[in-house]
């Protein structure tokens, strides 16, 4: 049998990110292994509102999943962590949004700016904290969102890569209307509709941006997180500072 490792979650809160919750802790999908650790990662970017949603859907869910453990049978911990990428989304986005916009046929990439610099606060806490794969909830039913297009998971995924993280997507194909999600919550007793995200005041931003425009932003600035990154990790403060300097700098 394999030795069991960590595993980190992109936690909103939301029913998706739950049900990734849901499967690593109590099993039943074969693309996520049972962990001795879930560090359940949850994103500020600096415009979410409602901040106890997410920490209290969490704690009921957990009394939930524990309360179904067969006696004998390990229940994995469950670390809730808070990590602050604002200053990288203000860098990859607000700060420079008219210069970027035009490079980008004047199309708005916000969320997309959003997610990037959350992917790269999770590779920074998987290194440091050795955790070896990053689970997000993106799905098919919501390739609606810039962010949650191949264009963007695959070029994640090689970024992860490249730190020794492998960022996965199990829910993607399976889960194409919300049916599956409420069927797979409702197995487990959690709760499958109302929302437990942060509110953000970004979240229903529209966008026309095509496939091709957002992986033309992303080849420009994922080099720059990689450099970023790299910085961080090897302790040059002040180079990784620079990465992303102030708009009115």
């Amino acid at each position: 049998m394999a030795e069991r490792q960590d595993v980190a979650i992109l936690y909103s809160g939301g029913t998706d990110s739950l049900s990734l919750h849901a499967l690593a802790a109590r099993g039943g999908h074969p693309a996520i292994p049972r962990p001795v650790r879930i560090h359940l990662l949850h994103m500020l970017n600096g415009m979410g509102r409602f901040p106890d949603f997410p920490r209290a859907r969490l704690r009921v869910a957990e009394e939930i999943l524990k309360a179904q453990v067969p006696p004998g049978d390990a229940f994995p911990e469950a670390v809730y962590v808070e990590l602050d990428a604002g200053r990288l989304f203000q860098g990859l986005w607000l700060d420079r949004y008219e210069e970027l916009m035009p490079r980008y046929n004047g199309k708005n990439l916000v969320c997309v700016a959003c997610k990037l610099a959350m992917h790269a606060r999770a590779i920074l806490y998987c290194v440091e904290h050795l955790v070896p794969v990053v689970l997000a909830g993106y799905t098919r039913k919501q390739d609606h969102f810039p962010e949650q297009t191949p264009t963007f998971m695959d070029r994640i995924a090689r970024l992860s890569a490249r730190f020794g993280i492998a960022t996965r997507y199990p829910l993607y194909e399976e889960a194409d209307s919300e049916t599956v999600i409420r069927h797979l919550l409702e197995d487990f007793g959690l709760p499958s509709t109302g929302g437990g995200e942060r509110k953000c005041l970004f979240c229903q931003t529209l966008t026309t941006a095509t496939e091709e425009e957002i992986g033309s932003y992303l080849d420009d600035m994922i080099p720059r997180i990689e450099t970023y990154l790299r910085h961080k990790l090897e302790g040059r403060v002040k180079e990784a500072a620079q990465c992303f300097p102030p708009g009115r700098a």
